[in-house]
């Protein structure tokens, strides 16, 4: 039976990126706040970590549609906001098919306090074309703000007020804000930085909630505007999660017992520290080139996360360390970059963020760099075939030890 709700407050999430360890106060407390908030989340709630990779989106699909009113698309999980259920709560003013057509619903409105609320979401253009590109065929993005003035004024007569979901970056929704004057806040997402606001910008406030599951971001009517500010969830959940909630939880709590599962002790470069993804990259495409006897090796520090390691590595800890399950390939160089090497990877680092090459810098004259099947398809000229090796067990290699003397 569905229980009487009166929304006074919006309470949102971002980049949560399926950290499920410690599920239960984000579980407990947000479907306590839920007779009393309109729950949202700003992109990136799927994909980044075990629980993804072993249950393939049907955990957070579950949370999703148990606990949230309106999502914000973001480049992590892009497909999963097509399906049926999904969909129906996904919002974006600037995601359009080929034809210009709009992917999802514009605008959500609800009532909040005795307001007229309409909720809307944009995907910025990093954000966007980060997704992989077999995922986004046919797809693309309008510029946000000519997006947002259009939808402001087909509706305006019929809302208080306007509030933004956004996955584009905290710098990006600074400017959205100037430009956008009529956003009463902005709730902030994709930068994964540390800030979380709220800032003002004339008469809109812009917030981020912590990602990870960590915490959340709170907008609220006060007087004639708005106020926002950002909290986490609670250290401790209550006893036990909500009986609506027990079969999910039971779920998570099986796949975590899976990630326990110990795969090798951790090599003494890596034991008990947090792996630098920089270091850890280098050592990497180093035993690549050298192992696969190759001339070049090109990856993206986007590519792993800093994870905390013990003395044993565990498969929780190698699917956090690499969450995306990326492939690598042999990828050909675009001709027009095979004389201009500082080219392309400035323009890889522009589209996939700060790099690492084996050797450093690379060799005149390469046609071909191994690299990640994201790079190769979204970046580069496409695989020209496969090097039969997950990036994760390249990484699985680098942190273990063998099994001997010495290792402890």
């Amino acid at each position: 039976m569905t229980r009487h709700r009166t929304v006074r407050q919006i309470v949102a999430t971002t980049d949560v990126h399926s950290s499920f360890d410690n599920t239960a106060p984000f579980l407990s407390h947000l479907h306590t706040l839920r007779p009393t908030s309109l729950i949202v989340d700003c992109g990136d709630f799927f994909e980044g970590s075990g629980y993804y990779r072993l249950a393939h989106g049907s955990v957070e699909r579950d949370i999703l549609l148990k606990l949230y009113d309106v999502l914000a698309p973001g480049n992590h999980g892009w497909p999963h906001h097509f399906e049926p259920d999904l969909h129906q709560l996904t919002v974006c003013a600037n995601a359009v098919d080929a034809t210009g057509q709009a992917l999802f619903r514009r605008l959500h409105t609800t009532r909040i306090a005795g307001r007229q609320v309409a909720i809307t979401a944009v995907i910025g253009q990093q954000a966007f074309n980060a997704i992989p590109a077999e995922h986004r065929t046919d797809h693309r993005v309008t510029d946000p703000v000519q997006a947002l003035r259009e939808v402001m004024l087909t509706h305006h007569h019929e809302v208080d007020d306007w509030i933004l979901l956004s996955h584009s970056g905290f710098d990006e929704d600074l400017k959205l804000a100037a430009a956008c004057p009529f956003l009463d806040v902005i709730f902030a997402g994709h930068c994964h930085s540390n800030q979380y606001g709220p800032v003002r910008v004339g008469d809109t406030l812009i917030v981020k909630g912590r990602e990870l599951a960590d915490g959340y971001a709170i907008g609220t009517p006060v007087g004639q505007g708005w106020g926002a500010g950002t909290t986490r969830f609670p250290d401790r959940a209550p006893a036990r999660v909500p009986a609506e909630l027990a079969p999910l939880e039971a779920k998570i709590g099986g796949l975590r017992q899976q990630l326990t599962a110990v795969l090798g002790p951790v090599t003494k470069a890596y034991r008990h520290r947090t792996p630098d993804r920089y270091g850890l990259l280098v050592d990497l495409a180093a035993r690549l080139r050298t192992g696969l006897g190759i001339d070049a090796v090109i990856l993206n520090e986007t590519v792993l996360r800093p994870v905390p390691l013990g003395g044993t590595l565990t498969l929780g800890d190698l699917l956090a360390i690499e969450p995306f399950d990326n492939q690598l390939v042999h990828a050909n160089i675009p001709e027009d970059f095979r004389k201009n090497l500082d080219g392309l990877l400035a323009h890889l680092t522009e589209q996939a963020g700060p790099l690492v090459t084996a050797p450093d810098p690379l060799p005149d004259g390469i046609t071909s760099v191994l690299t990640t099947d994201y790079l190769a398809g979204t970046c580069l000229a496409g695989r020209a075939h496969a090097a039969g090796l997950l990036l994760s067990q390249a990484v699985k290699h680098v942190l273990t030890a063998p099994a001997q003397g010495g290792t402890r």
